[in-house]
């Protein structure tokens, strides 16, 4: 068997497309655009890249955005004093943190400046635990939007054995919890899982999101699963084998081209979903 393969830029196309009205419509209600605020701290060339896409993007969709960029030398204190400015300024929606950023900066800190009300990337901890807790609140981008591929290929999560590989605080974790709460039975696999092939090719559902050029051999997949490989490592090259995954699963995605572009569709959604609710409570 060969896998078909799910379009990432067409399902991301289609959220963005529903992005465009709704930003229309609230611009129409309120005399403004939706407004996303960049923060990128270094000079890093792959995020510097990353947030000019974002920016990019929020332009053809009808969103107002703000980049704000801090020097590489910038200490932790600094970064929060400028989320937490944006966190207070009306006329921002929502607020991304472009990560990595530089080894002496606290992360989680940094993250946590970040009101939930404004946090469209799913990143601090009140974000988290209303997604695991299927609270309102916004859901990790990444993972959000490997639902949404699930959903265009009419993939049912219910009972299916999902592995995850991976355990970070803003993809592994995140995607199992939504999966789980969509009735999989979730098992989380990392660098310490023992036997990791054997696990791997018991899942219904494969999602490779653990940072490492082809970690998961075609070889372990089960004829006819699911195969999501959120990994983008250099050169083009995901977490999967994907010539070899691709003969035995039935549906794969491609890197780059599969998970990529949700991300950013999901970020943009979320943007106008953040603007909308503080109009209502306004």
């Amino acid at each position: 068997m060969s896998a078909d393969v799910i379009d990432g830029i067409a399902v991301a196309n289609r959220i963005l497309s529903d992005t465009a009205v709704r930003a229309a419509q609230f611009a129409e209600i309120t005399g403004r655009k939706p407004c996303l605020a960049t923060v990128l701290v270094g000079d890093d060339p792959a995020s510097h890249t990353y947030v000019q896409m974002k920016t990019n993007r929020c332009r053809t969709v009808g969103l107002n955005s703000q980049a704000h960029r801090l020097p590489k030398t910038a200490a932790t204190v600094e970064v929060v004093a400028l989320v937490a400015k944006l966190a207070t300024d009306n006329t921002v929606d929502g607020i991304l943190v472009q990560h990595p950023m530089p080894p002496q900066i606290d992360e989680r800190q940094v993250f946590e400046a970040i009101t939930p009300t404004k946090d469209v990337d799913g990143v601090t901890s009140a974000s988290f635990a209303a997604m695991a807790l299927g609270d309102k609140g916004f859901a990790s981008c990444t993972p959000a939007g490997i639902m949404h591929l699930l959903d265009a290929y009419d993939v049912d999560p219910a009972g299916q054995r999902a592995v995850v590989v991976g355990r970070s605080s803003i993809l592994g974790k995140p995607v199992g919890m939504l999966l789980l709460a969509r009735d999989a039975t979730v098992t989380y696999c990392h660098s310490k899982t023992v036997g990791l092939a054997g696990v791997v090719s018991e899942a219904d559902i494969v999602v490779a999101a653990v940072g490492r050029p082809r970690l998961i051999k075609g070889s372990w997949i089960k004829s006819g699963a699911i195969v999501v490989d959120a990994g983008y490592n250099p050169g083009n090259i995901g977490d999967v084998e994907y010539t070899a995954a691709a003969r035995r699963a039935r549906l794969i995605t491609p890197v780059p081209g599969g998970v990529g572009p949700t991300t950013i569709a999901v970020l943009l959604a979320q943007t106008v979903e953040a603007a909308e609710a503080a109009h209502i409570a306004a």
